[in-house]
This record gives structure tokens, C-alpha cells and sequence, in this order.
């Protein structure tokens, strides 16, 4: 598994809710739920706040918000910490956080208001929807759905695009070049996580209406649940006042002291419905509240019960839960569940790598719904907290500490995400490294039909490589021969990878980095 493939494994292993749930999920039936009002799931409340504040400090998250549903009432708003290490303005219930993958099931919701409207259906065939978009396996373009494309099962590759969101590729851009890509499994029958497969699953019926996807999120789902504070632009995340910024978590004191910093910006647009979010906790609650009371708001059916239930529906299997031996399965934007004695779980988190870590755990059955932000890196606070809180209601009683079983899960993960293509930054120089050969033997205009042209210059007796076309200019620095490196940061952090020149009659470069993603060799253009 390549780093880009482990990248997208970490989303969907959190994005997927049952990862974390299936591992949990067999706690639910030890006893009756002795939750059942709302004044005895206040009696839970002291012992979940005291459970947030505490891993925040195991973890070192700086802010968390938590908002609780149950039978159609947000019964719980609350926000822990700052939105800024090193800063006072305190998490409050109104408190904009990235989201990141828990934008998929809010991507489903609204076009769920189209397929409500019989402006499009789910099973509206792509090709029809935005004639412009094709796939490397002509069967598939012509009779890949909305369906398909919302639930993963399309057969594109799991990072098919995340390279070229990294390289800063526009949407559009990206969508045009999935193309280029080999299908990683067989059309409907195989599950593969990717975020700009949804991408277009979004953006086609978005299409189809004559509307910008962003337009459309705000005008069919987030102005008639008042949800004032939540868009799909980054634009309006970053001019919001009451922001949680993201953070990386490193050693801050040489001692194994967790310190949260706000290093880096994270821009998703490009990914929007997949990953380009943000919300409050005071904002989501009213979509939960959607979605556990079958469509309706306030009195209003906004969705139809049928439509809505859909996105809840299995589409595509992922597997077998270890710990029931159910299938776990993926819906439309929403991963599934179930615990032994059958009751649904219905779920998303997600996931930068770069500062954000978020759940929502629903269960319809008990009108039930969590949703957990936090501002830093994916440590299973989210999850943790989420689930903690579902033991309460269910059992009465923790019967794990989730947080260790989380959080050990994604130290794993986060672990093999920065371990793909060779980082040189890592490696001693070979002690008897060849010289280069004249840097002007490696200038000239190199091109691949996925990546597009890269222009390797000479400056000064410097070598350096414009990536992509009009991106950034890298310094490429000797390591052996023909081999050089350079320093490149993407979402899982910044590394130092190699670039290998062959020479001969027809030139080419290799970018091991891209390689992860589709084919990373360039081919010289003229002379």
C-alpha cells in the first residue's frame, strides 16, 4: 500500500465510523439502556465532560465540541478548550471546525433535497449528468450513477486525485484527469474510498441543476435547518470570528511532552462534497435531528422519509466486523453497522492529517445521535468520546478505555501514512555518491498525461523543478549520479523525496512521489 493509499486508509478508517464501532459495538447489548429520557441522560453528562477534559489531556488536543440528540432534542452543546494553542478565546457550541470527511454525509443529505424533488434520482447515470466527466474503463462511463460514486464502489482507485489536490490542481482539473487513472477494482462489486469519485458524485447532480455545489448545500439543506454557521467554502471558514484553528501534535518538550501547534492551513475546496466543510456543533445538531426523525424538521418535511432512508441503506460491502461477525457495509455517504442484537449503527468521521479529527455516531433505533469536533490531528479522541458516551447510555457503565483502543488504532495508521515512497531526509548519502553530470543534461520540459508538464531549470548552477505546469519551484539537490531530492510538504507532512533521471535517446524523470498515484515518470518534450 502506497502512502497516498494509506492516507486515504486513514480517512476511511475513520470516515468509515464502523472501524472504530465494530470494535465497540458488541458493548451495546450487555443490558438495557438505562438512558431513556432526558433527564437520565443528564445524569450522564458529569461523567462524559470529565471523559472529554481528560483525554484532552492524554492527547493534547487543544478545543473539542460535543453535541447530543436524543428523540428529536439537542439535549447537550458544549465546547472544551481554545480554538488556538497558545490562545484564550475559548470552544463554545458556535465554534466553526473543519470537518473533513464528515463532509460526506452532509454532501448526501443535500442531494438527497434533489432526489426529494425528483430533480435528479440516485441511479441518474453520470454521463448524462455532466457529459464532460470520463473513466479510464469506457463500460463504467457510460453506467456509473449517483449511487455509485456517493458509496465507493465505482472502482477507481482509493487516492485516485488526492495527489493532484496536494499539487494544487483545481477541481475541475482533477475531475478531468481521473481519466488517466487504471480502475483499482471491478465495477459495483468492489469497495474503494475516494474522495474525488464523491467529488463528482456531488458535483454532477449539482450540474445538473444549474447550481455551484456550494450554492446548492446552502440553499437546499443548511438555510432551512438554520444552519448559519456551516458551509462548503473555505473562504467563509477562515473569515469566520469563532474558528477553531487546526494543529499538529508534536514533541514540544524533547521528553515525550505533547505540544498541539497550528503549523499548517488546510484548503479543501477542491474536494468539496467530500472533505470541504465546516460546521459548529450547534449547527450539526440540527442536521442530526434530520436525519434520526426520518426527514422532517421542526414540522416540516424537508426530505422525504423514502429518499432519506436511502442514504441509510447498505450499498457496497466492506467486510466482516470482528467483533459480531456482521458485514459492515457503506451507504450513500454514510459507513453502517450493527451490533449483536441487530440495532443499526449509522456513521462518518474524518480526518486532515494537518489538524482535524471529527465523528458523527448515530442510532436511529434510539433516536440517538453524537457528533465530536477537535482541532488536531486524528489521535480517536472523536471516536472515544463518541463512544464513551454510547456506553453510558447502553451499559451504564464504561466497559473500555476507548480512548487507548482508538488512539492506538490511529497511531498505527498515522504511522504507515508517512511511510510510502523513500523519505531521503531519513537515509545517509551514499558515501561514494556519484557526481552529476552536467545539470544542463536534465533541463527541458518533461510531461505525463496524469500529472500534465514539469519544467526542470538550471539557475546559477542550481537545479530546480516547476511542479506542476504554473506550481511551485523545488530545489532539487544531488544525492547519487543522476538521482536528486527535493523537499515537498503534502497532507501528511513534509518530506524529502527522490527524483531519478534516465538520459538516453528519449529523456525521462521519475518523481517517486507521484508514482503512489498513477504513473510519477515524465517523458521529455522536444529536443
Amino acid at each position: 500500500m502506497t502512502a497516498f493509499q494509506r492516507r486515504a486508509a486513514l480517512v476511511f478508517l475513520i470516515s468509515a465510523s464502523l472501524d472504530f464501532s465494530s470494535s465497540y459495538s458488541f458493548l451495546y447489548a450487555q443490558s438495557p439502556a438505562p438512558a431513556n429520557s432526558t433527564q437520565s441522560i443528564a445524569l450522564l453528562l458529569p461523567q462524559l465532560e470529565d471523559y472529554v477534559k481528560k483525554g484532552m489531556q492524554k492527547t493534547g488536543v487543544p478545543g473539542v465540541a460535543v453535541a447530543i440528540v436524543y428523540q428529536d432534542k439537542v439535549v447537550y452543546l458544549k465546547g472544551f478548550g481554545v480554538r488556538r494553542a497558545g490562545e484564550s478565546a475559548p470552544v463554545d457550541a458556535d465554534t466553526v471546525f473543519q470537518l473533513a470527511s464528515m463532509s460526506k454525509p452532509l454532501a448526501s443529505t443535500v442531494v438527497a433535497t434533489l432526489v426529494s424533488a425528483h430533480m435528479v434520482s440516485w441511479d441518474d447515470k453520470i454521463v448524462a449528468l455532466d457529459p464532460e466527466f470520463k473513466l479510464s474503463d469506457a463500460n463504467v462511463t457510460a453506467n456509473v450513477t449517483i449511487r455509485d460514486l456517493l458509496s465507493h464502489r465505482s472502482g477507481l482507485p482509493t487516492s485516485a486525485g488526492d495527489m493532484l489536490e496536494d499539487l494544487g490542481f483545481s477541481r475541475p482539473e482533477i475531475l478531468h484527469q481521473m481519466r488517466y487513472l487504471p480502475m483499482a477494482g471491478e465495477f459495483r462489486k468492489s469497495f474503494h474510498y475516494s474522495n474525488f469519485a464523491f467529488t463528482e458524485g456531488g458535483i454532477a447532480p449539482a450540474k445538473k441543476v444549474g447550481e455551484s455545489w456550494e450554492e446548492l448545500a446552502e440553499e437546499r439543506l443548511f438555510k432551512p435547518l438554520g444552519m448559519k454557521e456551516t458551509s462548503y467554502r473555505w473562504s467563509d471558514y477562515r473569515n469566520a470570528e469563532d474558528k477553531a484553528d487546526i494543529h499538529v501534535l508534536v514533541d514540544g518538550m524533547g521528553m515525550g511532552m505533547v505540544k498541539a501547534v497550528p503549523r499548517y492551513l488546510r484548503n479543501p475546496d477542491a474536494e468539496a462534497p467530500a472533505g470541504s466543510a465546516s460546521s459548529s456543533v450547534r449547527d450539526l445538531a440540527q442536521w442530526v435531528r434530520l436525519q434520526l426523525a426520518d426527514g422532517k424538521w421542526n414540522g416540516k418535511q424537508i426530505i422525504a422519509a423514502d429518499v432519506l432512508a436511502e442514504t441509510h441503506a447498505p450499498q457496497i460491502e466492506r467486510g466482516k466486523n470482528p467483533a459480531t461477525g456482521n458485514t459492515s457495509s457503506y451507504a450513500i455517504g454514510w459507513g453502517l453497522d450493527q451490533d449483536p442484537e441487530g440495532r443499526l449503527i449509522v456513521g462518518h468521521s474524518g480526518a486532515f492529517t494537518s489538524g482535524a479529527g471529527t465523528t458523527v455516531q448515530m442510532m436511529p433505533g434510539d433516536h440517538l445521535g453524537i457528533v465530536v469536533l477537535t482541532n488536531a490531528e486524528p489521535t480517536g479522541l472523536a471516536e472515544a468520546v463518541a463512544v464513551e458516551f454510547l456506553d453510558l447510555f447502553h451499559s451504564g457503565k464504561e466497559s473500555k478505555d476507548w480512548l487507548s483502543v482508538t488512539g492506538e488504532q490511529f497511531k498505527k495508521v498515522m504511522a504507515s501514512a508517512y511511510s510510502g515512497s523513500k523519505d531521503y531526509s531519513k537515509m545517509p548519502r551514499p558515501a561514494a555518491a556519484a557526481a552529476a553530470k552536467p545539470l544542463s543534461a536534465y533541463t527541458g520540459a518533461y510531461r505525463n498525461d496524469y500529472y500534465g508538464q514539469i519544467e526542470i531549470t538550471e539557475d546559477n548552477g542550481s537545479l530546480w523543478m516547476r511542479l506542476p505546469a504554473e506550481g511551485s519551484l523545488y530545489s532539487l539537490t544531488l544525492w547519487d549520479g543522476d538521482t536528486f531530492v527535493y523537499r515537498y510538504k503534502g497532507e501528511p507532512g513534509a518530506m524529502t523525496r527522490g527524483v531519478k533521471f534516465t538520459l538516453g535517446d528519449r529523456p525521462e524523470v521519475l518523481v517517486e512521489n507521484l508514482a503512489e498515484e498513477g504513473s510519477g515518470t515524465f517523458t521529455k518534450v522536444g529536443p
